[in-house]
């Protein structure tokens, strides 16, 4: 089913600094390398059929690029972000004065919350990755903002530092168990499971601690397990619209349990980016009205 994206031209793309364990400012970085491969990944959405809105680049922020952490928006409502280093902090107002200008009910954010990086949405579900960057304070807002229950994760990898390297949400309740809209609903939980049986998702189980496991294992019985190699080329750092996943396209065994699941599996490279910790989710905020 088609959906609506807000993305960001890497035109300032540079590794100046460290802030996670992909980033390593010695190494070379070729901005026209990532804006190749940022732009192969925008064109993919459309040629998907999906809606692609672009936000202005500014200068002196080159991870602005990863728009997924500028916001979470459901339902037409926008929480903006707070960022945990001073490094990306004045994305924050750039993404949200950008919703508010294109129609969002928008909320600044009162604790550290670094949007889609750490906030997913899963059916009725809201998961909420912590550990490194966003806070327990910023998934309590994100409950009152948006009226859905939160389900706290801990990450443990400092590898895996947002959710959405560690977990991707392969059909969520936009999408249902519907045949017509994804993959059969016989590969997912059993429809008397609870409200949020049209859910599905795929995760790298060491990213978490073990009591987050063992949350994970009962409420995704069958979830794919992705293999550490495939979530070391940032494999789960992909975007399902429920049928069609496009993910990185060094993740092959990734691929091929998509594939054997009913999911179509699209692969984009995006290591230039990868060198500052990003794949095709973190480049995209996914535009819920």
């Amino acid at each position: 089913m088609s959906r609506q994206y807000l993305m960001c031209r890497p035109t300032h793309f540079a590794v100046d600094y460290a802030i996670n364990p992909w980033m390593d400012p010695a190494a070379p970085v070729d901005v026209d390398l990532a804006v190749a491969q940022w732009s192969t990944l925008h064109d993919t959405y459309r040629a998907l059929g999906h809606a692609v809105d672009l936000i202005d680049p500014l200068p002196g922020l080159p991870d602005m690029v990863f728009a997924a952490n500028g916001a979470t928006v459901i339902d037409g409502i926008a929480l903006g972000v707070q960022f945990r280093h001073p490094q990306r902090a004045a994305e924050a107002p750039a993404y949200l004065s950008w919703l508010a200008r294109a129609g969002f009910e928008t909320h600044e954010a009162k604790a550290v919350n670094e949007g889609e990086g750490d906030l997913l949405l899963a059916g009725d579900w809201l998961l909420a990755g912590t550990g490194f960057r966003t806070g327990l304070a910023g998934h309590a807002q994100a409950q009152e903002i948006f009226g859905r229950p939160v389900i706290t994760l801990q990450l443990v990898d400092p590898r895996y530092y947002h959710l959405d390297t560690a977990l991707c949400v392969l059909r969520d309740s936009s999408a249902g168990p519907d045949s017509s809209a994804g993959p059969d609903s016989s590969a997912g939980p059993d429809s008397s499971a609870g409200p949020d049986s049209s859910a599905e998702v795929a995760y790298l189980p060491e990213a978490f601690s073990a009591g987050s496991q063992a949350v994970l294992r009962r409420l995704f019985p069958d979830a794919v397990i992705v293999t550490p190699a495939d979530a070391a080329v940032l494999g789960l750092n992909a975007v399902s619209d429920g049928r069609r996943v496009v993910l990185p396209a060094q993740a092959h065994g990734f691929a091929d349990q998509l594939a054997a699941r009913g999911y179509e599996p699209v692969g984009v490279d995006l290591s230039e980016l990868r060198k500052a910790g990003g794949g095709p989710k973190c480049c995209t905020l996914e535009l819920r009205p």
